[in-house]
C-alpha cells in the first residue's frame, strides 16, 4: 500500500494559494490605480465641461456619486439620460427638473468599464487643502523710517558740534581778555560775493552756464510731459497676464480680438472672461507668497468678476444684476496721433511684445515702452519689409533699389517718416 505524505502535500497547496492570493492582490491594486488614472482622463474629456467634483456646476457635483445612485442606474443615465427621463424614472426626472431642464449629453460610446473608471476617479478622497504660510517680513535696515532717523541723528550731532565750538570759542576769548591779553583782530577783507560781482568776466561765464543748465533741465522736464513709461495702475479687478498669457498660453488676440481688424486693440468685455470662468471658479495654480498672490487672493478676484456680471456660481445662472467695471487706462497716445493696431498686427505681423514688452511675465500690466515719436521713428527705420510674400512690395523694392541703391526695404523708405502718416 502506497504511503502519502499529507504534510508535504498540504504545504505545497498552501504555498500555491499564497502565491495566487498575492498575485490577485497585486493585479487588483494595479487595476485600481489604472482605473483612477484612466477615469481622470475620461472625466476631463467628457464630463468636466459641466461637472465639478466638489461643487455644483451646470450639473451636480460628482464626488462619491456611486454612494448616491446605484451603479446600474448610472450606466443607463450616462449612456442615455433623455431615454431614462422619458421612461418616467423618478430619479432622472427629479435631476432634470432640479437643473432647469438642462439636457445632458448622452455618451453611448462609453462602455461600462469606462464608466467604472470615471466612478473610480470620482471616488478618490478629496485632497487636503494646501496650507500656505504667511510671508515673514525680514527687515534689512533699508526702509525709509530708519534712513530718516539716521539723517535726523546726523543733523542733531552736527548742530551740537557747532554750538559746542561756538561756546568754546567764546569762553577762550573771555579768558584771554580777563588775563589782559589782547586779542588780535584780522584785517577786514572784501567779501567774496562782492569781489565776484565786480569781476565782469566771471559774471558773464556764470550767466551763460546758468542759462545752459536751466535750459537743459527745462528741456528734460518738458520731455517727460505725457510720457508714462513704467505706469502700472491698480485695476478694480486684478488680472494677471502672467497666468493667462504665460502659464495658460492664451493668445493675446483671443481677448483683444479687435486688434486684428481695428485701429484699437480694445478692452475685452466681461462675457469673454466668462467663456472660461463659468467653469473656473477657483485658482489652483502656483502661489507667490512673497508678493501676496495666494489662492485666496485670486479666488476673491474671480468673485469680483462674478459680482460684476451678475453670475450666481451656486445656481450656475445669471441674476441680471450687473455692475460696471471702471478699468484704468494704461496706454494713452495724444489725440493728434494716429495709430492702427490692425496695420501692425495683421499686415506687418508684429508681435505684441515688440511694443508691450514681455506681457506673459507681467503679474501687473504696465507701460513697457515710452511710446514717444522718436521711439516710433527708430522702429520704422529699423524694421524691414517682408518682400517674399507680397508681389506689391517686390515691385516697389525693384524701383527703390535703383533709386536709392538699397538691398533691403524699410518702413521709412516706404514713407513711414512722413508727418501725415501718424498725425492728423
Amino acid at each position: 500500500m502506497k504511503k502519502v505524505n499529507y504534510h508535504n502535500l498540504s504545504s505545497q497547496v498552501s504555498i500555491i494559494l499564497l502565491v495566487l492570493t498575492l498575485t490577485i492582490s497585486n493585479v487588483t491594486l494595479g487595476q485600481g490605480n489604472t482605473d483612477a488614472v484612466a477615469g481622470e482622463s475620461l472625466f476631463k474629456s467628457n464630463c468636466a465641461a459641466c461637472h465639478k467634483l466638489d461643487k455644483r456646476g451646470v450639473g451636480p457635483a460628482l464626488r462619491n456619486v456611486d454612494e448616491k445612485y446605484d451603479r446600474e442606474w448610472l450606466y443607463k443615465w450616462i449612456k442615455n439620460s433623455q431615454g431614462l427621463i422619458k421612461s418616467g424614472d423618478s430619479k432622472a426626472v427629479a435631476i432634470f427638473k432640479e437643473y432647469n431642464n438642462s439636457v445632458m449629453t448622452s455618451f453611448p460610446g462609453l462602455s461600462n468599464e469606462d464608466i467604472d473608471n470615471i466612478i473610480a476617479y470620482t471616488s478618490l478622497p478629496k485632497p487636503e487643502p494646501k496650507v500656505t504660510a504667511a510671508p515673514v517680513a525680514v527687515s534689512n535696515g533699508d526702509d525709509g523710517t530708519n534712513q530718516n532717523m539716521v539723517l535726523v541723528g546726523f543733523v542733531l550731532v552736527f548742530l551740537l558740534l557747532v554750538v559746542m565750538f561756538s561756546l568754546v570759542t567764546r569762553s577762550l576769548t573771555k579768558l584771554s581778555q580777563t588775563n589782559g591779553e589782547e586779542v588780535e583782530l584780522e584785517e577786514s577783507r572784501m567779501p567774496l560775493w562782492k569781489a565776484f560781482a565786480q569781476n565782469q568776466f566771471l559774471m558773464l561765464v556764470s550767466a551763460i552756464m546758468l542759462l545752459l543748465v536751466s535750459a537743459y533741465f527745462m528741456y528734460g522736464f518738458f520731455m517727460q510731459v505725457g510720457i508714462d513709461q513704467g505706469y502700472a495702475p491698480v485695476q478694480p479687478i486684478h488680472y494677471s497676464h502672467k497666468i493667462h498669457a504665460g502659464a495658460n498660453k492664451i493668445d493675446c488676440n483671443y481677448c483683444h480680438s479687435s486688434a486684428r481688424k481695428s485701429k484699437h486693440s480694445g478692452i475685452p468685455s466681461l462675457n469673454v472672461c466668462m467663456n472660461c470662468h463659468k467653469n473656473i471658479s477657483e485658482y489652483n495654480g502656483e502661489e507667490d507668497l512673497v508678493n501676496g498672490y495666494t489662492k485666496e487672493f485670486y479666488d476673491k478676484e474671480i468673485a469680483k468678476l462674478y459680482d460684476a456680471v451678475g453670475w450666481d456660481d451656486a445656481m450656475q445662472s445669471y441674476t441680471g444684476e450687473e455692475k460696471p467695471v471702471k478699468w484704468v487706462r494704461i496706454h494713452n497716445l495724444p489725440d493728434f496721433v494716429y495709430f492702427n493696431h490692425s496695420q501692425h498686427v495683421t499686415v506687418a505681423g508684429i508681435d505684441c511684445q515688440k511694443c508691450h514688452g514681455p506681457v506673459e511675465e507681467m503679474e501687473i500690466m504696465y507701460q513697457y515702452s515710452s511710446l514717444t515719436m522718436g521711439w516710433c521713428i527708430d522702429c520704422h527705420r529699423e524694421t524691414n519689409v517682408d518682400l517674399e510674400n507680397n508681389e506689391y512690395y517686390e515691385k516697389i523694392h525693384e524701383e527703390l533699389s535703383k533709386k536709392y541703391n538699397v538691398d533691403k526695404l524699410t518702413i521709412a523708405e516706404l514713407g513711414g517718416l512722413e508727418c501725415g502718416k501718424c498725425h492728423y
